[in-house]
């Protein structure tokens, strides 16, 4: 299971659905080929500094995720 999250294609202004896993890489918008970095709109900062952060929070994500699939595994509905 992955987790994605919202960002806006700085290029053509698309909504796009980029994997967490993708946090802090160069990605591609699949529709016009712009390219930006993947960054959650939630933890940018105007610092311009914030990959530390960026990467924690990646972390924490991927370990929710990781949990919530050995709880499924222990406890199959």
């Amino acid at each position: 299971m992955s987790i994605f999250y919202i960002q806006e294609c700085p290029t053509c202004g698309r909504q796009l659905q980029i994997r967490v896993d993708y946090l802090g890489r160069k990605v591609v918008c699949q529709h016009c080929r712009g390219s930006l970095i993947a960054a959650d709109p939630a933890m940018r900062s105007d610092s311009g500094d914030n990959n530390h952060s960026l990467l924690q929070r990646a972390e924490k994500l991927l370990a929710s995720v990781a949990k919530q699939k050995m709880s499924a595994t222990q406890h199959p509905r």
